[in-house]
């Protein structure tokens, strides 16, 4: 049985918060955790990085990364060969590294091309992620409430607590990455950690 504890900290609410060079707008982004990220995405997959260009974005230069679908997470029932990130940190783009497989989630453009910021950052798949996934998708209906101070607190029964800004780097934190928030038969939500299932209410 997992402990509860280990979801709670192992902290980071990174703020990145830069100027664009062009002096348009500045990228304000606070990572979110894997499940929220997962359930306020229009797509979740798993794809293998296989190339990199530059291209022109309607209001800056965007980064194509060609990849190799493995499979369709989340979203429409459709190949998907490109994804697009903004081509510098400052406006909030993502840096890719080729052959490499990632947990991707983003934002459908109207156009129909998916679209990754820093504020979805993209993770290096593992094999935990399949479950994990299925259990973010059983935890949609639960909010992750971040804390951002010292002493903070859930405020309903279906929010989980997450404290994990206190201690250390969110992007290297393993233990942050195995914790799934889920709803029990009672109603209420609690962490769980990979393959645990949730106790009945």
């Amino acid at each position: 049985m997992m402990s509860w504890m280990k979801c709670r900290v192992f902290p980071l609410v990174l703020l990145c918060m830069w100027q664009l060079q062009e002096g348009a707008h500045a990228c304000t982004c606070i990572y979110d955790h894997p499940q929220t990220q997962f359930c306020q995405s229009d797509v979740a997959i798993k794809a293998k990085v296989v190339a990199k260009k530059a291209v022109g974005g309607k209001f800056h230069n965007e980064i194509q990364y060609d990849i190799k679908l493995i499979k369709i997470l989340k979203g429409p029932n459709r190949h998907f060969d490109t994804i697009c990130t903004a081509s510098s940190s400052a406006a909030c783009g993502v840096t890719l590294n080729k052959g490499v497989e990632y947990f991707i989630t983003g934002k459908l453009k109207p156009d129909g091309s998916l679209y990754v910021s820093s504020c979805n950052y993209p993770l290096p798949w593992k094999s935990s992620h399949k479950i994990l996934v299925e259990r973010y998708r059983m935890g949609c209906d639960c909010k992750i409430n971040r804390c951002t101070a010292v002493l903070c607190d859930i405020t309903g029964p279906t929010e989980c607590l997450w404290t994990d800004w206190l201690t250390g780097n969110w992007v290297n934190n393993e233990h942050d990455k195995q914790c799934a928030c889920i709803k029990r038969r009672d109603g209420s939500c609690s962490w769980y950690q990979e393959a645990a299932s949730p106790k009945k209410g």
